[in-house]
C-alpha cells in the first residue's frame, strides 16, 4: 500500500510541472462556496460539536499550503459558529479574524474541505467557552502575513494549544501554524509536547500528537510513530501501516 502512496505523490510533482497554476485557477468570484455535506445538520442535532476543517488555499497558494477554520455548534444550538482568520479583510482595514454564522462546511473557493478534528456529546460545551475565550485573546486579530504568519493556520494553532483536549494535528501543509511571535520556546499547534521556533521559519517540536517535526521556511518534514507516518511539504502526510 505504501507504495501505491509514493506513487501517488511522485504524480503529484509531475503534474505540478506540466500543468500552468494559472490554468487551474479561476476567478475567486466563480468558485464554489457550497457545503460538501461534511457538518451534521443543527436542526436536527441537538449535542454540541466542534469541526477543525482545512481545504486547500485559494490559487497558487494550494499548491503548497492550507487554510484551515474553526466550527462550533453549543448544545441545541440551531446554527453553527465560524472562527476564521481571513487575509484580505487586512486590506479593507478591519480585523482579520472573523466571528459569524453560517455553515461550517463550505468549499474554500473551490476547494473540498477536510475535517481535521471532530468533538461531539458531553463535555464539548465547556471546551466550545474556551473556544471563543481564545479567540477573543488572540493577539494578531489585526495582522495577517500569508508567509510565515501570522495567518489562518496561526490563528488555529492558537486555537489548539488553548484547547489541547482537541489534540489537533495540524498537517505540514498548514504553513504558519509554527509561527509564535517573539516567542523561541512554547507549545506545539496541539498543545502538549515542546517546539521551539524562529518566526516560524525554522522549528522543531517533539509531541505525543504530531511526533516529530522539523520546518525550515515554512516547509515542514516529520515523521509521527502512532500511527507510522511522514509528513512533507506539498504533499502532506502519508500514512504507512495502511
Amino acid at each position: 500500500m505504501w507504495l501505491i502512496q509514493w506513487r501517488q505523490v511522485l504524480s503529484f510533482f509531475m503534474l505540478l510541472t506540466l500543468v500552468p497554476v494559472d490554468l487551474q485557477a479561476k476567478e475567486w468570484w466563480m468558485t464554489s462556496r457550497e457545503s460538501a455535506g461534511l457538518a451534521p445538520d443543527p436542526a436536527i442535532t441537538e449535542e454540541a460539536i466542534i469541526q477543525v476543517y482545512g481545504a486547500r488555499a485559494y490559487g497558487w497558494r494550494g499548491y503548497f499550503g492550507i487554510h484551515t477554520w474553526v466550527a462550533v455548534k453549543p448544545t441545541n444550538a440551531r446554527t453553527y459558529t465560524i472562527y476564521e482568520v481571513i487575509g484580505w479583510r487586512q486590506r479593507r482595514k478591519i480585523p482579520v479574524l472573523a466571528i459569524y454564522e453560517n455553515l461550517p462546511d463550505r468549499r474554500w473557493y473551490g476547494n473540498m474541505p477536510a475535517i481535521l478534528v471532530e468533538k461531539r456529546g458531553d463535555g464539548v460545551d465547556a471546551l466550545i467557552e474556551r473556544i471563543d475565550q481564545a479567540a477573543q485573546d488572540y493577539p494578531y486579530s489585526r495582522q495577517y502575513s500569508v508567509w510565515p504568519g501570522p495567518n489562518s493556520n496561526t490563528f488555529t494553532a492558537w486555537i489548539s494549544r488553548a484547547v489541547p483536549e482537541l489534540a489537533l494535528d495540524l498537517p505540514p501543509t498548514a504553513i504558519g501554524k509554527d509561527y509564535l511571535g517573539y516567542r523561541f520556546i512554547g507549545l506545539p499547534p496541539s498543545g502538549n509536547g515542546l517546539q521551539f521556533s524562529v518566526f516560524g521559519l525554522l522549528s522543531v517540536l517533539a509531541s505525543g500528537v504530531e511526533g516529530f517535526e522539523f520546518n525550515v521556511l515554512g516547509l515542514t518534514f516529520g515523521i509521527d510513530p502512532d500511527p507510522w507516518a511522514v509528513k512533507l511539504p506539498i504533499v502532506g502526510r502519508i500514512n504507512l501501516t495502511e
